[in-house]
């Protein structure tokens, strides 16, 4: 089997690995589980990181270059690695991300806004998910309720920061600035979506507009003709 055929036979799959895991996250975080309970989510969890782990070594396996692959796919290593760290465990949802994106690219820019709206709503809620995680029992929080978490995630990721809600834990601060660059990425990805429609309509309207000067042209050189034959005639 090839690699692209690998890819193409998981990726929806690994997004519902995914899509498993964030339910079960979600689970976790907002419901604070304690003993039973909470070990058969950890269980749940750690079985979606071991399907991606083996999708990683699958791939490294298949690939034509290996070292070069490696080297080029360190972003993938992470999403394999770093959710070993509880709350950097939500880096496998960019599968889902990458699906979302994907779909996007092939049904052209009609469905980029279903992308930047599935993505920006997944990233709130993630990001909601994660700084309550890390905060909730940190002394001196403000950030303590799932309500409160999704509060803050929507005024930093509209980079508004009323400052109501912070982060006093370390880990909750990188949450913020992930949360914040990925706020800005996302305006990027529109504001350059609508730059290309609108390129786009001008380039098509010089087209038409060309074709119709194009036919004016045809028409007129048509007519110059028989008025020629015309002349013609008559001078004979």
């Amino acid at each position: 089997m090839t690699q692209a055929r690998w890819q193409q036979l998981t990726e929806w799959p690994l997004a519902i690995v995914a899509a498993i895991f964030l339910a079960t996250y979600a689970w976790e975080v907002i419901a604070d589980l304690q003993g039973p309970e909470a070990m058969a989510a950890e269980v749940i969890i750690w079985t979606t990181w071991g399907v991606f782990l083996l999708d990683y070594f699958v791939n490294l396996s298949l690939a034509r270059e290996r070292w070069r692959w490696f080297y080029t796919h360190l972003f993938d290593l992470a999403i394999v690695v770093l959710p070993m760290l509880r709350p950097l465990r939500l880096l496998r949802l960019v599968t889902i991300l990458a699906v979302l994106q994907k779909t996007a690219g092939r049904a052209f820019r009609g469905r980029v806004s279903i992308y930047v709206a599935g993505a920006a709503s997944l990233l709130v809620f993630t990001a909601a998910l994660a700084v309550l995680d890390s905060e909730r029992h940190a002394p001196g929080a403000t950030i303590t309720t799932f309500g409160d978490a999704l509060w803050w995630a929507f005024v930093t990721i509209t980079t508004v920061g009323y400052g109501d809600f912070t982060p006093v834990t370390e880990t909750g601060r990188f949450i913020a600035v992930g949360l914040m660059v990925g706020g800005i990425a996302m305006l990027g990805v529109v504001t350059a979506t609508l730059a290309s429609w609108i390129v786009e309509r001008v380039a098509l309207t010089e087209d038409h507009a060309r074709t119709a000067t194009r036919g004016q042209i045809r028409e007129l050189s048509a007519q110059i003709e028989q008025l020629q034959e015309m002349l013609e005639k008559r001078s004979a």
